[in-house]
């Protein structure tokens, strides 16, 4: 049974608050990806087993989705969080210290499995958002989560090429880490649990929500092709930029981040336009962007700078808008399980990036970059398809 949503008025500044928490917590699972090469070359390790560190973290996220962003339904969010970012901090720092990159891998796991709050603090934010405007709050808070990917990227990059170790970028994420823990538990909202039922319950409701609601699949199976495309990328760019002609390190890595900032900057106006004119055709114009993106990465990225930076701000566009559509799409279905319907659907999106991952490291060891760019271009194939199927079917309704 669900209980009454009570709490009190937000303090001034609470949303921006929570997509500042949303960037920082989210970095923690993409700051690998600008280092792997560092961590290969540390552990006298190959690509392909570095590359687990970025699957690793995908999974780890995709597990907190799924056992802990329930909680949310039940507890009080401020409680829930301060918990969380304690033991982020804790084992980002284990991580820091790790002696093998198996140890590094599974720390990974944990570290992820708890670095969950963005998923806790938009479906607060959004029960904060006037009637028809809960799409520019998750664009918002998706400008939070968008800033810390790129920047995480970018940060992790340049701490470890200028300190001389990768281990440094776990050290700082900590100490960011830390920082939240002082500062945002004051912003978040003092609620009550929405549903009474017990965790096992929440839990074994989740595959329910599931099949209840088909505008909530739809949505899961298009975030886990979007995310996997965007998953394979990322988790192999830096493999590709340290050959020929490129010879870029770390630092060089992490910058392709931040040069994508305009096309992902641009993405959380797409909240808007899905109020607008529905996520569906957010979805479309999302799909078209990345299939602009790996027809650039596969005929001009072995050779041209210049093409990859544009199409990773095409990707890092399709990838961010897809998910505000989708994100809206599902938070207008029960707004006493938002957290629950978050859940499945980020379950699904980050499965989907761990897959996407280990589909590009096992493309990169068997063509390298052609590999992933072919592997890329399937799952926008695979979203594409999902599109189509949806507009047949509302065509013969």
């Amino acid at each position: 049974m669900a209980g009454k949503i009570a709490q009190n008025v937000p303090r001034p500044g609470s949303i921006p608050m929570m997509a500042v928490a949303c960037g920082v917590m989210v970095a923690n699972v993409y700051l690998c990806q600008p280092i792997l090469s560092a961590i290969a070359l540390s552990f006298h390790e190959s690509a392909a087993k570095a590359g687990w560190i970025a699957t690793s973290a995908q999974i780890g996220y995709a597990l907190g989705i799924l056992f802990v962003v329930p909680l949310a339904d039940r507890t009080n969010p401020r409680v829930l969080i301060r918990i969380l970012l304690s033991l982020t901090a804790i084992a980002l720092i284990a991580a820091a210290a790790s002696p093998s990159i198996q140890l590094l891998a599974a720390l990974m796991l944990i570290v992820t499995m708890t670095t969950v709050v963005p998923q806790v603090l938009i479906p607060v934010a959004v029960s904060l958002a006037e009637p028809g405007k809960s799409g520019r709050v998750v664009g918002a808070m998706q400008t939070g989560l968008i800033l810390g990917i790129l920047l995480s990227r970018t940060v992790s990059g340049a701490v470890a090429q200028l300190s001389g170790t990768w281990r440094a970028s776990y050290l700082v994420a900590a100490a960011l880490t830390l920082l939240l823990l002082l500062a945002l538990p004051r912003f978040i909202p003092e609620r009550r649990a929405v549903a009474k039922s017990s965790y096992l319950s929440l839990l074994t409701s989740l595959p329910k929500l599931f099949f209840r609601w088909r505008e909530l699949r739809f949505s899961a199976f298009l975030g886990a092709s979007m995310f996997g495309a965007f998953s394979a990328f990322w988790a192999t760019l830096a493999f590709h930029i340290a050959n020929a002609p490129f010879h870029y390190g770390s630092a060089q890595a992490g910058l392709f981040g931040l040069w994508g900032a305009a096309g992902a900057l641009i993405a959380p106006f797409s909240g808007r336009l899905s109020d607008r004119f529905g996520p569906t055709w957010v979805n479309v114009m999302s799909v078209t962007s990345a299939a602009a993106a790996f027809a650039l990465f596969l005929f001009y990225g072995d050779m041209s700078v210049f093409a990859i930076v544009i199409g990773v701000n095409l990707l890092d566009f399709a990838n961010q808008s897809g998910q505000i559509a989708n994100q809206a799409r599902i938070f207008k279905l029960d707004p006493e399980a938002r957290a629950r319907l978050n859940t499945v659907y980020m379950v699904f999106t980050f499965g989907g990036g761990a897959i996407g991952s280990a589909i590009g490291a096992w493309a990169w060891s068997e063509s390298e970059w052609q590999g992933v760019c072919r592997a890329g271009s399937a799952l926008i194939g695979l979203v594409a398809v999902l599109l189509l199927s949806r507009a047949g079917l509302r065509h013969k309704a």
